[in-house]
């Protein structure tokens, strides 16, 4: 069934027998015979119904487990800064309401829908926060169907009917972009996210527009997987190319710290030779030498929100779809005119 969890009084029509055997069947306990336990059990199947494993999706308090499935390698989510910093965020109010958190690394999107599919259906979850969502997402329809509850992370325009709390960041790219105009740049790049992604389809855009918008040349734009290594891969394609940068804005801080390290690599100095800026201003930024220049927004208080609007959804209360604060720009010692040419 679709929209809702089934129920015992679903089962005992389609199934022909009272709501106590369905019951009695479901637990495992006396009073049915096996015949009837085992019909019951395959009707139930059929309707789309899996064991709970969880006892119950809510406790006693009306709270319960909240669900969020990322798609990214185990290794590589636990050096990304902006995961973490989502994460406790998170916590910190689902542990106020005597809740918790089920976390799972997937593969791809359609491992997740078969793991939400699966978390909903078993009772596991309340509700879902859902991530890194694509143009066109095929979550949207399955999961709408399904009837999860759950509140995106994402511009509304990928999200269908799911609340959805979002950044600005076609504003903050434009931001960026015009800060380093302002030192003197004509010549920017950027290292963005993976490509399908909807939130680096608008980086992407935003970027060539606030150029464009500029008088300035259109700049090199290349995609990653987030992870350091590739951020450092795509730092070395723009710093050896012919027509080197003058700068480069980095789609999270983990590549831009990668890119500091291939510059000096290369006898760079940063800001006098490139300049670097970096996008989440966690602890990192502030670690480096020269400290990197970034696009600071409060993560750990964007989680807080997206899981007081979870529960507000919960609650049976209309949760509107709504823009969190803005990334803005936080100068440092990563940034500075561009070099002379000669």
């Amino acid at each position: 069934m679709s929209g809702e969890r089934l129920t015992i009084r679903d089962v005992a029509a389609r199934a022909g027998v009272s709501r106590a055997a369905v019951s009695l069947a479901f637990n495992n306990k006396p009073g049915v015979s096996e015949a009837t336990r085992t019909r019951i059990l395959e009707v139930a199947r059929s309707m789309g119904w899996e064991p709970n494993l969880s006892a119950r999706a809510l406790n006693k308090h009306g709270t319960g487990t909240i669900g969020l499935a990322v798609s990214r390698p185990a290794r590589q989510l636990g050096l990304e800064p902006f995961y973490m910093e989502f994460i406790s965020g998170l916590e910190s109010v689902l542990s106020d309401r005597s809740s918790a958190l089920l976390l799972r690394l997937v593969k791809n999107l359609d491992e997740e829908i078969e793991l939400q599919r699966h978390w909903w259906r078993s009772g596991q979850i309340a509700g879902s926060v859902l991530v890194d969502f694509r143009e066109h997402d095929p979550r949207v329809p399955v999961l709408a169907q399904l009837g999860l509850p759950a509140v995106a992370v994402a511009h509304p325009s990928l999200t269908g009917h799911f609340p959805a709390l979002w950044t600005d960041d076609t504003t903050a790219v434009t931001e960026a972009v015009r800060y380093l105009a302002a030192l003197g740049h004509c010549s920017i790049a950027r290292v963005g996210g993976t490509a399908e992604l909807g939130h680096s389809a608008i980086r992407r855009a935003a970027f060539t527009a606030a150029m464009a918008g500029l008088g300035l040349p259109e700049g090199r734009q290349l995609a990653t997987d987030f992870s350091g290594e590739a951020g450092a891969r795509a730092t070395r394609s723009l710093l050896t190319a012919a027509e080197r940068p003058t700068a480069i804005i980095y789609d999270n801080d983990l590549m831009a710290v990668a890119g500091l390290s291939v510059a000096a690599e290369m006898g760079l100095r940063v800001p006098a030779d490139i300049s670097l800026l970096a996008w989440d201003d966690s602890q990192l930024c502030k670690l480096t030498h020269p400290t990197l220049s970034a696009m600071t927004h409060d993560i750990h208080a964007f989680g807080a929100d997206v899981a007081r609007a979870l529960y507000e959804v919960l609650a049976g209360r209309r949760t509107v779809t709504q823009q969190v604060p803005t990334p803005t720009l936080t100068p440092r010692g990563s940034t500075g005119p561009p070099p002379r040419r000669g």
